[in-house]
Protein backbone atom coordinates (compact mmCIF):
# COMPACT_ATOMS: atom_id res chain seq x y z
CA UNK A 1 0.00 0.00 0.00
CA UNK A 2 1.31 3.38 -1.24
CA UNK A 3 1.90 6.08 1.85
CA UNK A 4 1.87 9.98 1.40
CA UNK A 5 2.98 12.32 4.10
CA UNK A 6 2.11 16.20 3.71
CA UNK A 7 1.18 18.60 5.71
CA UNK A 8 -1.22 19.79 3.44
CA UNK A 9 -3.11 19.28 0.02
CA UNK A 10 -4.15 22.51 -2.68
CA UNK A 11 -5.55 22.11 -6.18
CA UNK A 12 -3.30 22.53 -8.64
CA UNK A 13 -5.71 25.22 -10.32
CA UNK A 14 -9.11 26.43 -9.54
CA UNK A 15 -10.75 26.15 -6.24
CA UNK A 16 -12.18 22.53 -6.11
CA UNK A 17 -10.26 19.57 -4.75
CA UNK A 18 -11.58 15.98 -4.99
CA UNK A 19 -10.88 12.97 -2.89
CA UNK A 20 -11.50 9.66 -4.75
CA UNK A 21 -13.95 8.50 -7.33
CA UNK A 22 -17.42 8.26 -7.58
CA UNK A 23 -18.08 5.11 -5.72
CA UNK A 24 -15.25 5.20 -3.59
CA UNK A 25 -14.96 5.04 0.21
CA UNK A 26 -12.95 7.78 1.96
CA UNK A 27 -12.24 6.99 5.68
CA UNK A 28 -10.89 8.67 8.47
CA UNK A 29 -8.04 6.80 10.11
CA UNK A 30 -9.09 5.35 13.85
CA UNK A 31 -8.71 8.08 16.46
CA UNK A 32 -8.60 10.71 13.80
CA UNK A 33 -11.01 13.69 13.74
CA UNK A 34 -12.59 15.73 11.18
CA UNK A 35 -12.74 19.66 11.42
CA UNK A 36 -14.13 21.95 8.64
CA UNK A 37 -16.78 19.82 7.19
CA UNK A 38 -19.42 20.88 9.03
CA UNK A 39 -21.84 17.98 9.86
CA UNK A 40 -25.31 17.29 8.45
CA UNK A 41 -26.96 16.32 11.73
CA UNK A 42 -26.18 13.34 12.15
CA UNK A 43 -24.29 10.90 14.96
CA UNK A 44 -22.09 7.87 15.15
CA UNK A 45 -23.78 5.24 17.21
CA UNK A 46 -22.22 3.11 19.82
CA UNK A 47 -23.86 0.04 19.66
CA UNK A 48 -22.49 -1.65 22.81
CA UNK A 49 -25.64 -0.59 24.81
CA UNK A 50 -24.71 1.91 28.28
CA UNK A 51 -26.38 0.46 31.73
CA UNK A 52 -24.49 2.82 33.98
CA UNK A 53 -23.62 6.46 34.11
CA UNK A 54 -20.94 8.02 31.53
CA UNK A 55 -20.03 11.04 29.61
CA UNK A 56 -20.84 11.68 26.39
CA UNK A 57 -18.37 12.58 23.39
CA UNK A 58 -19.67 14.87 20.47
CA UNK A 59 -20.56 13.02 17.40
CA UNK A 60 -21.88 9.80 19.44
CA UNK A 61 -24.94 8.78 19.70
CA UNK A 62 -25.46 5.85 22.78
CA UNK A 63 -28.40 3.28 23.64
CA UNK A 64 -28.84 3.38 27.04
CA UNK A 65 -30.49 0.06 28.63
CA UNK A 66 -32.22 1.15 31.97
CA UNK A 67 -33.63 -2.47 32.46
CA UNK A 68 -31.45 -2.36 35.83
CA UNK A 69 -32.24 0.94 36.89
CA UNK A 70 -32.18 4.35 35.73
CA UNK A 71 -28.85 5.68 34.03
CA UNK A 72 -27.56 9.63 34.01
CA UNK A 73 -25.45 10.19 30.47
CA UNK A 74 -23.40 13.73 31.08
CA UNK A 75 -23.44 15.79 28.13
CA UNK A 76 -19.41 16.93 26.96
CA UNK A 77 -18.15 19.87 28.90
CA UNK A 78 -17.60 23.23 27.34
CA UNK A 79 -18.64 22.34 24.37
CA UNK A 80 -18.43 24.25 20.76
CA UNK A 81 -21.24 25.61 18.86
CA UNK A 82 -22.55 22.48 16.00
CA UNK A 83 -21.28 19.99 18.98
CA UNK A 84 -24.16 16.84 18.69
CA UNK A 85 -25.06 13.88 20.96
CA UNK A 86 -27.93 11.30 20.08
CA UNK A 87 -29.30 9.02 22.68
CA UNK A 88 -31.93 6.38 22.68
CA UNK A 89 -33.83 4.23 25.23
CA UNK A 90 -32.55 1.30 24.26
CA UNK A 91 -35.25 -1.26 26.45
CA UNK A 92 -37.93 0.78 26.13
CA UNK A 93 -38.19 0.55 29.71
CA UNK A 94 -37.30 4.78 30.48
CA UNK A 95 -40.69 5.26 31.89
CA UNK A 96 -39.96 2.83 34.66
CA UNK A 97 -36.09 3.97 34.97
CA UNK A 98 -35.48 7.26 33.38
CA UNK A 99 -32.53 8.38 31.47
CA UNK A 100 -31.60 12.04 33.03
CA UNK A 101 -28.74 14.13 30.65
CA UNK A 102 -27.02 15.74 33.05
CA UNK A 103 -25.89 19.08 31.80
CA UNK A 104 -22.46 19.71 33.01
CA UNK A 105 -22.77 23.45 33.16
CA UNK A 106 -24.42 23.94 29.72
CA UNK A 107 -28.21 25.07 29.21
CA UNK A 108 -30.31 22.60 28.06
CA UNK A 109 -33.19 24.28 26.18
CA UNK A 110 -32.58 27.63 28.09
CA UNK A 111 -33.08 26.25 31.09
CA UNK A 112 -30.39 25.32 33.55
CA UNK A 113 -31.59 22.08 34.55
CA UNK A 114 -30.91 18.98 33.17
CA UNK A 115 -33.10 16.96 30.97
CA UNK A 116 -35.05 13.49 32.27
CA UNK A 117 -36.36 11.14 29.58
CA UNK A 118 -39.27 9.60 31.48
CA UNK A 119 -41.43 7.75 28.44
CA UNK A 120 -40.56 4.71 27.14
CA UNK A 121 -38.62 4.12 23.88
CA UNK A 122 -37.61 7.94 23.33
CA UNK A 123 -34.56 8.75 21.18
CA UNK A 124 -33.40 12.39 20.98
CA UNK A 125 -30.50 14.41 18.89
CA UNK A 126 -29.66 17.53 20.83
CA UNK A 127 -27.06 20.29 19.14
CA UNK A 128 -24.85 22.74 21.14
CA UNK A 129 -26.35 26.41 19.53
CA UNK A 130 -24.62 29.07 22.00
CA UNK A 131 -24.49 29.61 25.87
CA UNK A 132 -27.45 31.13 25.45
CA UNK A 133 -30.08 28.17 24.81
CA UNK A 134 -26.81 26.08 24.79
CA UNK A 135 -28.22 22.02 23.97
CA UNK A 136 -31.32 22.32 21.73
CA UNK A 137 -33.28 18.98 21.16
CA UNK A 138 -33.15 19.02 16.97
CA UNK A 139 -35.28 15.85 16.67
CA UNK A 140 -36.98 13.39 18.98
CA UNK A 141 -39.11 10.45 18.52
CA UNK A 142 -40.33 7.27 20.06
CA UNK A 143 -41.39 3.51 19.34
CA UNK A 144 -45.13 4.39 20.56
CA UNK A 145 -45.83 6.81 17.95
CA UNK A 146 -45.91 4.56 15.40
CA UNK A 147 -49.41 4.21 17.43
CA UNK A 148 -50.83 6.75 19.00
CA UNK A 149 -51.40 6.34 22.79
CA UNK A 150 -55.41 4.63 23.05
CA UNK A 151 -57.79 6.37 24.26
CA UNK A 152 -61.43 5.69 25.35
CA UNK A 153 -65.30 6.21 24.89
CA UNK A 154 -66.38 8.34 27.33
CA UNK A 155 -70.11 9.33 27.90
CA UNK A 156 -73.16 10.00 30.00
CA UNK A 157 -76.73 8.74 29.87
CA UNK A 158 -79.27 6.06 31.26
CA UNK A 159 -78.52 4.20 34.10
CA UNK A 160 -74.81 3.08 33.93
CA UNK A 161 -73.24 -0.54 34.99
CA UNK A 162 -69.99 -1.86 34.65
CA UNK A 163 -68.80 -5.48 33.11
CA UNK A 164 -64.99 -5.55 33.53
CA UNK A 165 -63.55 -2.87 31.07
CA UNK A 166 -66.89 -2.33 29.48
CA UNK A 167 -69.69 0.16 30.42
CA UNK A 168 -73.25 -0.74 29.88
CA UNK A 169 -75.82 2.19 29.31
CA UNK A 170 -79.46 1.22 29.49
CA UNK A 171 -82.16 3.64 28.48
CA UNK A 172 -85.80 1.91 29.58
CA UNK A 173 -87.42 5.54 29.11
CA UNK A 174 -86.42 8.66 26.73
CA UNK A 175 -83.19 10.00 27.24
CA UNK A 176 -79.45 11.08 25.83
CA UNK A 177 -76.63 9.33 25.31
CA UNK A 178 -73.83 12.40 25.48
CA UNK A 179 -70.57 11.06 24.06
CA UNK A 180 -67.36 13.93 25.91
CA UNK A 181 -64.66 11.56 24.22
CA UNK A 182 -64.91 9.76 20.69
CA UNK A 183 -61.53 7.66 21.75
CA UNK A 184 -59.72 6.16 18.58
CA UNK A 185 -59.17 3.03 17.06
CA UNK A 186 -55.86 1.89 19.34
CA UNK A 187 -58.71 2.44 22.51
CA UNK A 188 -62.28 2.18 21.35
CA UNK A 189 -64.43 4.19 19.25
CA UNK A 190 -67.23 2.30 18.50
CA UNK A 191 -70.56 0.98 20.71
CA UNK A 192 -72.49 -1.80 20.49
CA UNK A 193 -76.75 -1.42 20.65
CA UNK A 194 -79.71 -3.19 20.92
CA UNK A 195 -82.72 -1.32 19.92
CA UNK A 196 -86.19 -2.96 20.64
CA UNK A 197 -89.45 -0.88 19.71
CA UNK A 198 -92.62 -1.08 21.76
CA UNK A 199 -94.74 -3.96 20.99
CA UNK A 200 -98.06 -4.24 19.65
CA UNK A 201 -101.94 -4.90 22.00
CA UNK A 202 -103.98 -7.70 20.56
CA UNK A 203 -106.69 -7.60 19.30
CA UNK A 204 -110.67 -8.00 20.85
CA UNK A 205 -113.84 -8.98 19.59
CA UNK A 206 -116.05 -6.87 18.18
CA UNK A 207 -119.61 -8.67 19.50
CA UNK A 208 -120.41 -8.53 22.73
CA UNK A 209 -122.16 -12.09 24.05
CA UNK A 210 -120.73 -14.12 21.26
CA UNK A 211 -117.16 -13.67 19.27
CA UNK A 212 -114.10 -15.36 18.76
CA UNK A 213 -110.74 -14.43 20.11
CA UNK A 214 -108.62 -11.68 18.94
CA UNK A 215 -105.06 -12.13 17.34
CA UNK A 216 -102.24 -11.62 19.07
CA UNK A 217 -99.65 -8.14 19.46
CA UNK A 218 -96.54 -8.62 17.08
CA UNK A 219 -93.41 -8.11 18.94
CA UNK A 220 -91.30 -4.43 18.52
CA UNK A 221 -88.54 -4.57 16.05
CA UNK A 222 -85.36 -6.00 17.56
CA UNK A 223 -81.79 -4.46 16.40
CA UNK A 224 -78.27 -6.04 17.83
CA UNK A 225 -74.70 -5.80 17.00
CA UNK A 226 -72.51 -8.78 16.77
CA UNK A 227 -70.58 -7.59 19.93
CA UNK A 228 -67.45 -7.49 18.39
CA UNK A 229 -66.44 -3.59 19.60
CA UNK A 230 -67.08 -4.74 23.23
CA UNK A 231 -66.77 -8.41 23.86
CA UNK A 232 -67.06 -10.56 26.58
CA UNK A 233 -70.93 -11.19 25.83
CA UNK A 234 -73.03 -13.60 23.67
CA UNK A 235 -75.21 -11.51 21.17
CA UNK A 236 -78.13 -12.92 19.62
CA UNK A 237 -78.39 -14.51 15.91
CA UNK A 238 -79.72 -11.54 14.50
CA UNK A 239 -76.46 -9.43 15.70
CA UNK A 240 -74.56 -11.97 13.35
CA UNK A 241 -71.97 -10.12 11.42
CA UNK A 242 -73.66 -6.37 11.98
CA UNK A 243 -70.85 -4.04 12.75
CA UNK A 244 -71.16 -1.80 15.94
CA UNK A 245 -71.65 1.47 15.26
CA UNK A 246 -69.08 4.07 15.12
CA UNK A 247 -70.05 7.52 17.62
CA UNK A 248 -68.54 11.21 17.63
CA UNK A 249 -68.46 13.68 20.41
CA UNK A 250 -72.36 14.90 20.49
CA UNK A 251 -75.29 14.01 22.21
CA UNK A 252 -77.65 11.48 20.65
CA UNK A 253 -81.21 11.17 21.90
CA UNK A 254 -82.52 8.44 22.63
CA UNK A 255 -86.20 7.52 21.84
CA UNK A 256 -88.20 4.32 23.72
CA UNK A 257 -90.97 3.42 22.02
CA UNK A 258 -94.42 2.42 24.00
CA UNK A 259 -96.36 -0.38 24.19
CA UNK A 260 -99.60 -0.40 21.74
CA UNK A 261 -102.60 0.34 24.38
CA UNK A 262 -105.42 -2.66 24.45
CA UNK A 263 -108.62 -2.38 22.79
CA UNK A 264 -112.39 -2.76 24.38
CA UNK A 265 -114.81 -4.84 22.84
CA UNK A 266 -117.16 -2.45 20.63
CA UNK A 267 -119.97 -4.05 18.04
CA UNK A 268 -119.29 -1.21 15.61
CA UNK A 269 -115.43 -2.08 14.92
CA UNK A 270 -113.31 -4.46 14.21
CA UNK A 271 -111.31 -4.20 17.18
CA UNK A 272 -107.91 -4.93 15.62
CA UNK A 273 -105.11 -3.93 18.63
CA UNK A 274 -102.79 -1.00 18.48
CA UNK A 275 -99.47 -0.71 16.54
CA UNK A 276 -96.45 0.00 19.40
CA UNK A 277 -94.11 2.92 19.07
CA UNK A 278 -89.98 2.89 17.47
CA UNK A 279 -87.48 3.13 19.56
CA UNK A 280 -84.54 5.16 17.91
CA UNK A 281 -80.79 5.39 18.84
CA UNK A 282 -78.50 7.21 15.84
CA UNK A 283 -79.44 5.88 12.97
CA UNK A 284 -81.36 2.74 14.36
CA UNK A 285 -84.54 2.87 13.81
CA UNK A 286 -86.37 -0.08 15.50
CA UNK A 287 -90.26 -0.12 14.40
CA UNK A 288 -93.16 -0.71 16.87
CA UNK A 289 -95.03 -4.00 16.79
CA UNK A 290 -97.92 -4.87 14.28
CA UNK A 291 -101.57 -4.87 16.07
CA UNK A 292 -103.46 -8.52 16.55
CA UNK A 293 -106.49 -8.34 14.32
CA UNK A 294 -109.69 -8.29 15.56
CA UNK A 295 -111.99 -11.62 16.32
CA UNK A 296 -115.71 -12.08 15.27
CA UNK A 297 -118.48 -14.59 15.08
CA UNK A 298 -119.07 -13.33 11.62
CA UNK A 299 -117.58 -10.72 9.85
CA UNK A 300 -114.88 -9.22 7.26
CA UNK A 301 -111.17 -10.32 7.22
CA UNK A 302 -109.39 -9.36 10.58
CA UNK A 303 -106.04 -9.05 9.20
CA UNK A 304 -102.97 -8.59 11.35
CA UNK A 305 -101.08 -5.23 11.24
CA UNK A 306 -97.55 -4.73 9.84
CA UNK A 307 -95.02 -3.56 12.03
CA UNK A 308 -91.06 -5.02 13.66
CA UNK A 309 -93.03 -8.30 14.12
CA UNK A 310 -96.82 -8.86 12.30
CA UNK A 311 -99.32 -9.23 14.00
CA UNK A 312 -101.68 -12.64 14.64
CA UNK A 313 -104.77 -12.55 12.11
CA UNK A 314 -108.06 -12.54 14.30
CA UNK A 315 -110.47 -15.12 13.62
CA UNK A 316 -113.92 -14.99 12.25
CA UNK A 317 -116.12 -16.80 9.91
CA UNK A 318 -113.86 -16.49 6.81
CA UNK A 319 -110.21 -16.06 5.91
CA UNK A 320 -107.93 -14.43 7.93
CA UNK A 321 -104.21 -12.54 6.96
CA UNK A 322 -101.16 -12.07 8.90
CA UNK A 323 -99.70 -9.31 9.85
CA UNK A 324 -96.33 -9.22 7.87
CA UNK A 325 -93.02 -8.61 10.18
CA UNK A 326 -89.76 -6.66 9.41
CA UNK A 327 -91.68 -3.81 8.13
CA UNK A 328 -90.14 -1.71 7.02
CA UNK A 329 -87.38 -4.15 5.43
CA UNK A 330 -83.97 -4.19 7.13
CA UNK A 331 -80.97 -6.26 7.08
CA UNK A 332 -80.77 -8.93 9.47
CA UNK A 333 -84.65 -8.68 9.95
CA UNK A 334 -86.07 -7.59 13.00
CA UNK A 335 -88.37 -9.38 13.18
CA UNK A 336 -91.27 -12.15 11.79
CA UNK A 337 -94.72 -12.49 10.65
CA UNK A 338 -97.68 -13.42 12.32
CA UNK A 339 -100.03 -16.36 12.03
CA UNK A 340 -103.42 -16.88 10.77
CA UNK A 341 -106.31 -19.50 11.34
CA UNK A 342 -106.10 -22.85 10.06
CA UNK A 343 -108.54 -24.19 8.32
CA UNK A 344 -110.09 -20.74 7.33
CA UNK A 345 -113.84 -20.26 7.05
CA UNK A 346 -114.82 -22.39 9.21
CA UNK A 347 -117.83 -22.00 11.84
CA UNK A 348 -117.67 -21.36 14.40
CA UNK A 349 -114.18 -19.64 14.73
CA UNK A 350 -113.16 -19.17 18.25
CA UNK A 351 -108.90 -19.44 18.39
CA UNK A 352 -107.14 -16.61 16.71
CA UNK A 353 -103.24 -16.66 15.61
CA UNK A 354 -100.05 -15.62 17.65
CA UNK A 355 -97.96 -12.76 17.09
CA UNK A 356 -94.70 -12.69 15.31
CA UNK A 357 -91.85 -12.77 17.53
CA UNK A 358 -87.78 -11.52 16.58
CA UNK A 359 -86.69 -15.25 15.54
CA UNK A 360 -89.96 -16.76 14.88
CA UNK A 361 -93.24 -16.78 12.90
CA UNK A 362 -96.46 -16.66 15.26
CA UNK A 363 -97.96 -19.95 15.45
CA UNK A 364 -101.49 -20.42 13.73
CA UNK A 365 -105.07 -20.56 15.28
CA UNK A 366 -107.55 -22.86 15.13
CA UNK A 367 -110.49 -23.46 15.66
CA UNK A 368 -110.23 -24.84 18.88
CA UNK A 369 -106.86 -22.88 19.94
CA UNK A 370 -105.08 -20.07 20.26
CA UNK A 371 -101.64 -19.78 18.74
CA UNK A 372 -98.83 -19.34 20.14
CA UNK A 373 -96.92 -15.81 20.09
CA UNK A 374 -93.19 -16.60 18.53
CA UNK A 375 -90.23 -16.44 20.08
CA UNK A 376 -87.67 -13.33 21.12
CA UNK A 377 -84.18 -13.04 20.75
CA UNK A 378 -81.33 -13.59 23.53
CA UNK A 379 -78.70 -11.58 24.16
CA UNK A 380 -76.07 -10.76 27.11
CA UNK A 381 -75.20 -7.50 26.43
CA UNK A 382 -76.28 -6.13 29.86
CA UNK A 383 -74.69 -8.70 31.62
CA UNK A 384 -77.34 -11.56 32.05
CA UNK A 385 -78.68 -13.74 29.00
CA UNK A 386 -82.41 -11.84 28.60
CA UNK A 387 -85.27 -12.79 25.82
CA UNK A 388 -86.93 -9.93 24.67
CA UNK A 389 -89.26 -9.09 21.63
CA UNK A 390 -91.85 -12.08 22.11
CA UNK A 391 -95.00 -11.93 20.07
CA UNK A 392 -98.66 -12.20 22.27
CA UNK A 393 -100.39 -15.11 21.92
CA UNK A 394 -104.06 -15.18 20.45
CA UNK A 395 -106.85 -15.24 22.10
CA UNK A 396 -109.96 -17.76 22.46
CA UNK A 397 -113.99 -17.66 22.68
CA UNK A 398 -113.99 -20.76 24.50
CA UNK A 399 -113.25 -24.37 25.61
CA UNK A 400 -110.35 -24.72 24.35
CA UNK A 401 -106.50 -22.99 25.09
CA UNK A 402 -105.65 -19.55 24.70
CA UNK A 403 -102.43 -18.74 23.05
CA UNK A 404 -98.91 -18.42 25.37
CA UNK A 405 -96.53 -15.21 25.00
CA UNK A 406 -93.39 -16.08 23.08
CA UNK A 407 -90.23 -16.41 24.97
CA UNK A 408 -89.09 -12.43 25.86
CA UNK A 409 -92.25 -10.83 27.05
CA UNK A 410 -94.89 -11.89 25.13
CA UNK A 411 -98.65 -12.16 26.45
CA UNK A 412 -100.64 -14.62 27.13
CA UNK A 413 -103.76 -14.79 25.09
CA UNK A 414 -107.22 -14.66 27.24
CA UNK A 415 -110.95 -15.99 26.59
CA UNK A 416 -114.10 -13.67 28.14
CA UNK A 417 -112.38 -14.36 31.86
CA UNK A 418 -109.49 -13.47 31.58
CA UNK A 419 -105.95 -15.12 31.82
CA UNK A 420 -104.14 -13.47 29.56
CA UNK A 421 -101.49 -10.85 30.30
CA UNK A 422 -99.32 -8.23 28.91
CA UNK A 423 -96.63 -7.70 27.10
CA UNK A 424 -94.28 -7.17 29.59
CA UNK A 425 -92.43 -3.21 30.07
CA UNK A 426 -89.24 -3.17 28.76
CA UNK A 427 -88.73 -5.79 26.64
CA UNK A 428 -91.20 -5.25 23.19
CA UNK A 429 -93.67 -8.14 23.85
CA UNK A 430 -96.63 -8.24 22.18
CA UNK A 431 -99.91 -8.25 24.36
CA UNK A 432 -102.27 -10.77 24.05
CA UNK A 433 -105.50 -11.10 22.07
CA UNK A 434 -108.73 -11.55 23.82
CA UNK A 435 -111.92 -12.44 23.29
CA UNK A 436 -115.90 -10.58 24.90
CA UNK A 437 -113.53 -8.42 26.53
CA UNK A 438 -110.94 -5.51 26.22
CA UNK A 439 -107.58 -7.07 24.71
CA UNK A 440 -104.26 -6.55 26.47
CA UNK A 441 -101.36 -3.90 26.28
CA UNK A 442 -97.98 -4.24 24.01
CA UNK A 443 -94.41 -3.80 26.85
CA UNK A 444 -92.68 -0.73 26.06
CA UNK A 445 -89.20 -1.23 24.08
CA UNK A 446 -85.54 -0.25 25.74
CA UNK A 447 -82.20 0.55 24.30
CA UNK A 448 -79.11 -0.81 25.65
CA UNK A 449 -75.22 0.55 24.34
CA UNK A 450 -72.03 -1.07 25.67
CA UNK A 451 -68.53 -0.27 24.63
CA UNK A 452 -64.82 -0.68 26.10
CA UNK A 453 -63.61 2.22 28.41
CA UNK A 454 -60.59 1.41 28.95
Amino acid sequence: MSKIEVNAIEPQCGTTLTLGESGDTVTLGAGASQSGFGRTGTVDWDTTAKTSAFTAVSGNGYFVNTTSGAVTMTLPATPSAGDIVAVSDYAQNAATNNITLARNGSNIQGDASDLVIQRNGVAMTLVFVDATKGWIVTDTGAEADKNPDPAFIAATGGTITCCGDYKIHTFTGPGTFTVTCAGNTVGSNSVDYLVVAGGASGGASNISGNGSGGGGGGAGGYRESSGTASGCYTASPLGTCVAALPVSVQGYPITIGGGGAGVPISPSSDNDGINGSNSVFSTIISAGGGAGGGGAGCGPNYTGKNGGSGGGGGNNSGSTVAGSGNTPPVSPPQGNNGGVITPPGTTPGYGSAGGGGATAVGSNGTNTAGGNGGAGATSSINGTPTARAGGGGGGLYCGSPAGTGGTGGGGDGGGPGGAGSVGTINTGGGGGGRSLNSSYNGGSGIVIIRYKFQ
